[in-house]
C-alpha cells in the first residue's frame, strides 16, 4: 500500500475517533484534522525534509488555532500559550530521555559490549532474532527508547552497520510490544497504573505481544540474515570498559527508580515537574568525572526530537474530546490511529470513558507506533542512528510484518481470553502523564 493511501486512512480515521470542538469543516472533517492530516503526508513524501515539515505543521495549525477554534485552555494567543503551558512537562521529559538516551547508546557502544557479544548469540538468523527477543526483555523493565537504542547499537556492531530496515523496524517493534505489558514499560502503561488499574490487568498484553514478535521477529530475522549476515565471533582484543557498563547501568536505574517512586509515593505532583527528564541528566552529569559524553552526538539527536515533538504538540491541539463506545473494535483500530496520533490523549480518554479491557488497549495503543518509524519515540530515537530508516515508503515496505504481528498477535489475544471491559477508575479526568517515562506510542 503506498503512502498516500495510508494517510488518507489515517486522515478519515481521525473524525471517526473524536468529536470535533465547533469550527470551520470540510465535508464534516475540522479543519484542525485536515492540516494535521497535511503536515503527516508532508512528512511521508518529504522524507529528507521531515523537520522542516513537522515545525511548518506546527505553526500552521498553531496560527489557525489561534485564530479560529481556540483551545481548551482559552482562546487566542492566551490560550496557546496556556495550552504550551499545560503541555511543557510531557515535551520536557521527552526532550530529556531522546537526548540523555543517545548518550547513554553512545556510553553503551564504546563500553565494548557489542564488540564481545556476538561471542554468546547463535549464529545465522537466530542471533538476529535472540538479540530482538532481548530487546524484548529489556522493554519490560527499561524505557523504550533505552530499549531500542541499545538494540540498535548491538545491530549495528554484529551486522557491519548494514541493518536492514525491516530489522530496523523490528527493534522498535520489540521495544515497544515488550513495554505494552509491563506498568513500567511503556507511558500508556503507567498512566493507566496511576489511574488505578491492577498491573494484573495490563500484564494480560503479553498475550498479544508475545505471538507478535514470533511474527514480525522471525520474519525481520530472516530478512536481515539475507541482507547481512550476524558476525560471528568477537573482535581480536576486545575488552570491555567496566566504567561505562556502570555509567549505563546508573542512568537506567536513575530513570527507573525516579518514574516508580514519582507514580508510586507522589503521583499528585507528578505532572507538576519533569522529574524524570531531569532525573536522567543529573545522573548523566554526574558520571562525567569517570566517563565524558560524547557531547558531540546532541545536535543531531536534538533535531530529531524537535521533530517528534512538534509531531506532539500538533497532536494535542487535536480537538479530540471523546473516543467511539468502547469495544474490541474499537481497541483494535486504536492501534493503526497510534501509529500517527499521539497515543497519551487517547488513553487518558480511554481511561476517563471506561469500558475498555486495559490489556488490549495497553497492546494496541503500545504497540501501535511501531507501524511507522516517527509514530513512537522510540522510532524517531532509533531514526536518529540510522537515517535510512526515516522514509514511511521504505519502513512500510520493508517492516510490513510489524503490521502482520500486530494484527495476529491482536486476534490470538482475542481469542484466548476475549474481551472483558471495565469501569472507569475514576470519575472525572485521569492524571496527567507528564512525569512518566516517555512515550512509547
Amino acid at each position: 500500500m503506498t503512502s498516500p493511501r495510508i494517510w488518507a486512512i489515517a486522515a478519515l480515521l481521525f473524525p471517526c475517533t473524536a468529536r470535533a470542538a465547533e469550527g470551520p469543516a470540510v465535508f464534516g472533517i475540522p479543519v484542525d484534522f485536515i492540516l494535521f492530516a497535511a503536515t503527516l503526508l508532508g512528512v511521508a513524501l518529504f522524507h529528507h525534509h521531515t523537520l522542516r515539515v513537522a515545525l511548518t505543521g506546527l505553526v500552521v495549525i498553531s496560527l489557525y488555532k489561534i485564530a479560529f477554534t481556540g483551545f481548551n485552555e482559552g482562546s487566542g494567543v492566551t490560550g496557546w500559550l496556556a495550552h504550551m503551558q499545560h503541555e511543557w512537562v510531557v515535551l520536557s521529559n521527552l526532550l530529556g530521555l531522546l537526548l540523555g538516551f543517545a548518550l547513554l547508546a553512545r556510553h553503551f557502544e564504546d563500553s565494548g559490549v557489542p564488540h564481545v557479544l556476538p561471542r554468546f548469540l547463535p549464529g545465522d538468523w537466530k542471533g538476529a532474532f535472540v538479540l530482538l527477543a532481548m530487546v524484548f526483555v529489556m522493554s519490560a523493565f527499561l524505557d523504550n527508547i533505552a530499549a531500542a537504542l541499545i538494540g540498535g547499537t548491538v545491530a549495528a556492531h554484529v551486522f557491519r552497520r548494514r541493518v536492514h530496515i525491516g530489522y530496523l523496524a523490528a527493534i522498535v517493534a520489540a521495544s515497544n510490544a515488550g513495554g505494552s505489558g509491563s506498568v513500567v514499560g511503556d507511558t500508556t502503561t503507567t498512566m493507566m497504573w496511576i489511574d488505578g488499574v491492577s498491573p494484573l490487568d495490563v500484564i494480560g498484553a503479553y498475550a498479544a505481544a508475545i505471538p507478535a514478535l514470533l511474527v514480525f521477529g522471525l520474519i525481520a530475522a530472516r530478512q536481515q540474515q539475507a541482507y547481512q549476515p550476524i558476525q560471528k565471533g568477537a573482535d581480536a582484543g576486545a575488552t570491555v570498559d567496566w566504567a561505562r557498563v556502570g555509567i549505563v547501568l546508573w542512568i537506567l536505574v536513575a530513570a527507573i527508580a525516579t518514574n516508580v517512586t514519582i507514580n508510586t509515593l507522589f503521583p499528585e505532583i507528578s505532572d507538576a515537574f519533569p522529574f524524570l527528564g531531569v532525573a536522567v541528566w543529573l545522573a548523566i552529569l554526574l558520571a562525567v568525572p569517570w566517563r565524558k559524553p560524547e557531547w558531540s552526538l546532541l545536535p543531531d539527536a536534538f533535531k530529531g526530537s524537535v521533530f517528534l515533538l512538534s509531531l506532539v504538540v500538533c497532536a494535542s491541539m487535536m480537538p479530540v474530546e471523546k473516543l467511539p463506545d468502547a469495544s474490541w473494535q474499537t481497541a483494535f483500530g486504536l492501534g493503526f490511529v497510534s501509529s500517527v496520533f499521539d497515543n497519551i490523549p487517547l488513553t487518558a480518554l480511554a481511561l476517563t470513558q471506561g469500558g475498555y479491557d486495559w490489556g488490549v488497549l495497553a497492546f494496541t495503543v503500545g504497540f501501535g507506533g511501531s507501524m511507522i518509524w516517527f509514530g513512537s519515540s522510540a522510532g524517531v530515537a532509533l531514526s536518529n542512528l540510522f537515517p535510512e530508516a526515516k522514509s514511511v515508503g521504505a519502513w512500510l515496505k520493508a517492516g510490513w510484518h510489524v503490521a502482520l504481528g500486530y494484527v495476529i498477535g491482536f486476534f490470538i489475544m482475542l481469542a484466548l481470553f476475549g474481551w472483558h471491559p471495565h469501569a472507569a477508575y475514576k470519575a472525572g479526568p485521569t492524571a496527567p502523564p507528564a512525569a512518566v517515562s516517555a512515550p512509547a506510542h
